[in-house]
């Protein structure tokens, strides 16, 4: 199942259990979370939504991208919808 959201996309495998990551922000990539890292990913997210500098995210060990305070909101709220998908 294909999902788009505001910062995140990629797609759900439901047999499996996993997502596949495709791109954040505009940058493609692919990664394969399972639930507990998207908790995690979460849980981390949330913790740090209001740090007026924002978060720092790492593509491929290499590439930084700098996510701001509403890229965060909004990248949480991507999460959610991929978390119900796991229940």
């Amino acid at each position: 199942m294909e999902i788009i959201g505001q910062i995140i996309s990629g797609s759900y495998n439901e047999m499996q259990e996993e997502f596949t990551l495709n791109q954040v922000k505009h940058l493609q990539t692919t990664s394969v979370l399972n639930e507990n890292q998207v908790n995690q990913l979460y849980e981390y997210l949330e913790k740090h939504k209001d740090e007026v500098d924002g978060q720092v995210l790492s593509l491929y060990d290499q590439l930084l991208v700098r996510l701001s305070q509403e890229d965060i909101h909004k990248f949480l709220a991507d999460l959610e919808r991929l978390r119900d998908m796991y229940e």
